[in-house]
């Protein structure tokens, strides 16, 4: 294997676009309903080491006399590149088919409104200065029409109060908070209001001084803002991947009165109007504890401000399969009547589509059933009087997407597929079902079962057995669902079988396994993802027993670098990115210290100091513990700007390591975070683990 191969796989499976959002309008044409879809996709360009983005657009025809039925699918339109480390947000009003834009570009901010004339209007929201940066996360921002669709709504950076300021000589040195990884510089959002007739930009007043707010969106009338704001006081705790921190929805009326709707110790986020504007629903978790876990689907009737369950927290999963809610909403989640909500969630070792009917509070499936089930995972993009447009994947089908309507409860959904992927890959997966061993059973939750989906070459290397890549997603609480994955791909492309492990834990098998790793991480979940990988080689005997590889990131790196020390002759070589080495002392320097203690089996309050007691248990937990027992070569990969684990981490397993002369590599990325996402980031990383890969196996 030489690096040119390597890299040549690399650029073919991670160049495949993938749909990151969708939109519908449509006309009526006599008897004849046309709904234009239009996708927007990423890509990446290997040549500029960039993310592209571009816009690609369907037509469909129903059926005359039944409009509840896709006739004809159209060929799609050529692709349209965006220009998009430019283009912040984007947003299309239901009406009037505008357009509008928030771009950055030569150090301002442009807020762009398109019709199909071309530009309409353009203002410089910099030059404005009533508001810092535009907030382009997932987590707050987002670009909002009033029904009227005269005004915009959106959530950018607060000012600074240049009062305070002034008496304090304009000091640029004050320690600033912000929201923690892949947050950097967002520390205090404001809701920004801007009128297209008069090009007047405001900032809402009468938010609470000890929140921060975001996911904001109009109320019926476009007189009031229904939005999400996170408890800020007394500090901020990382946000990114954290569905546990203390939040309400409120109401803040455009006189600066402002109502907060929810309970008061709780967290919550994504909410979502009904199409008559009578309901909310919102998604439900608890505070502190596990930093992601199994939601409940709360509703609100906005008439009686009464509140009730839609979905309870589910505990195991069901009879019918359902698991529970994992995952944000879709920004449009609503059938066409209010009477029913589609959701995708993690749902064991796949993702599903779901609809839950209000009226009987009953789930059910949208995907299951089809004589052409090749998808492992299905996500919903939108859905608009009933259509609803998903994107499925499975490891060996790149993402595509289909559309189909609604049915009736209890009916099949009729999927039509807007394109063929663009390649399928002769791969083989299958989905193991694990169930620990009885010394391995935890007493407070006894009887779960984990899971792992295995890829591997449909025809092995002449004359071998097939090397074996066990690869831990991190977390812990995350999930590895039978779906499309660049690695994995990858790997299996290069003659490696990967085994993606979901130990107990993992998201998408209950909350009981959620809670039942708390305070056994470095055992419980070590043991398991030993436990999937003798199974795999038990009932796969193509797999080489005596060639296994680990690799796996953040938590699935402390997993890695514990596996490799615990059994130190069972596996061959280990890759870990930002592993947690340390716990002990990564306490002081991560954005999410709560989970430090929480892991461990600790309660955590915001004025916690660490005792001796504490500190030993996150030693004794860590796979610094084993470092001299690590035969296997390690390569290690560090974000320098990482701030949910220390890149210092990675060191200190690193020069243990260079003193007792074992086999050791170490990458350093000055300027990526814990996710290593930069572009030339992943691809230097996926070449260095393969070839350190195919050295040592």
């Amino acid at each position: 294997m030489e690096a040119r191969q390597v890299t040549r796989v690399y650029g073919e499976v991670s160049s495949l676009p993938t749909p990151v959002c969708a939109e519908m309008r449509e006309q009526q044409h006599e008897d004849i309903r046309l709904i234009t879809v239009n996708a927007e996709w990423s890509q990446i360009d290997a040549v500029r080491a960039s993310r592209l983005c571009y816009t690609q657009q369907w037509t469909l025809i129903s059926a005359p006399g039944d409009q509840q039925n896709i006739k004809t699918v159209l060929p799609p339109g050529p692709c349209v590149p965006l220009s998009g480390e430019s283009v912040l947000l984007s947003a299309l009003s239901s009406i009037g088919g505008l357009r509008a834009v928030i771009r950055d570009t030569g150090g301002h901010q442009l807020l762009e409104i398109w019709d199909h004339h071309g530009l309409r209007k353009c203002l410089n929201l910099t030059a404005l200065n009533k508001h810092g940066g535009v907030y382009d996360d997932a987590q707050f921002g987002g670009l909002s029409w009033s029904e009227c669709e005269n005004k915009l709504l959106y959530i950018a950076e607060k000012m600074k109060n240049t009062d305070e300021e002034s008496s304090w000589g304009k000091d640029r040195n004050v320690y600033c908070e912000d929201w923690g990884e892949a947050l950097t510089n967002k520390s205090t959002p404001a809701i920004c209001v801007v009128s297209l007739r008069s090009g007047s930009l405001d900032v809402l007043s009468g938010i609470p001084a000890d929140i921060s707010p975001g996911q904001a969106r109009w109320a019926p009338g476009s007189q009031s803002v229904f939005f999400i704001g996170w408890y800020h006081e007394p500090f901020r705790l990382g946000l990114k991947f954290c569905s546990n921190r203390r939040s309400a929805l409120f109401q803040l009326h455009m006189d600066g009165h402002c109502e907060r709707l929810t309970g008061e110790n709780l967290s919550v986020f994504c909410p979502r109007l009904s199409p008559d504007g009578s309901t909310l629903v919102y998604l439900q978790g608890q505070v502190f504890g596990p930093h992601s876990q199994c939601l409940s689907l709360q509703q609100l009737d906005l008439k009686t401000r009464t509140t009730s369950t839609l979905l309870d927290v589910v505990h195991r999963p069901q009879s019918d399969g359902f698991a529970g809610v994992y995952e944000a909403l879709p920004s449009s989640c609503w059938s066409a009547d209010g009477q029913r909500v589609v959701f995708s969630s993690a749902c064991q070792n796949r993702k599903d589509l779901f609809v839950v009917d209000r009226g009987s509070k009953k789930v059910f499936s949208l995907s299951r059933g089809l004589s052409d089930a090749i998808y492992g995972s299905w996500k919903l993009l939108t859905i608009q009087k009933d259509l609803m447009v998903v994107c499925c994947s499975s490891p060996n089908t790149p993402p595509t997407m289909l559309v189909g309507f609604l049915p009736s409860v209890g009916e099949a959904v009729t999927w039509h597929k807007l394109q063929q992927p663009i390649q399928t890959f002769d791969f083989l997966w299958t989905v193991l079902e694990v169930e620990p061993l009885p010394e391995e059973d935890n007493q407070n939750y006894p009887g779960l079962k984990f899971g792992a989906v295995l890829v591997k070459p449909r025809v092995p290397l002449p004359g071998a057995q097939t090397p074996l890549v066990v690869f831990i997603h991190g977390g812990p609480h995350s999930q590895f669902a039978a779906e499309w994955n660049t690695t994995t791909a990858g790997l299996v492309s290069l003659g490696f079988a990967v085994l993606m492990v979901n130990y107990r834990g993992s998201i998408g098998f209950g909350q009981d396994s959620i809670l039942s790793l708390i305070g056994h991480i470095g055992s419980q979940d070590v043991q398991d993802v030993q436990r999937a990988v003798l199974a795999a080689l038990h009932s796969h005997t193509t797999l080489d027993a005596s060639r296994v590889a680990v690799i796996g990131g953040s938590h699935g790196g402390f997993l890695s670098c514990h596996l490799v020390a615990q059994y130190p002759e069972f596996y061959r070589v280990c890759a870990a990115r930002n592993p947690v080495i340390n716990a002990a002392t990564l306490l002081g320097t991560s954005d999410i210290v709560d989970w430090r203690y929480t892991c461990v089996g600790l309660q955590y309050s915001y004025n916690q100091t660490p005792t001796a007691e504490a500190l030993a248990a996150m030693l004794e937990k860590s796979p610094i513990m084993h470092a001299a027992q690590i035969k296997a070569p390690v390569l290690l990969m560090l974000g320098g700007r990482d701030r949910r684990v220390s890149p210092y981490q990675g060191l200190e397993l690193y020069k243990v390591l260079k003193s007792r002369a074992a086999p050791v590599r170490l990458l350093w990325f000055a300027e990526d975070g814990h996710s290593l996402s930069r572009v030339d980031t992943q691809a230097q990383c996926f070449i260095n683990v393969a070839l350190w890969l195919h050295q040592y196996l």
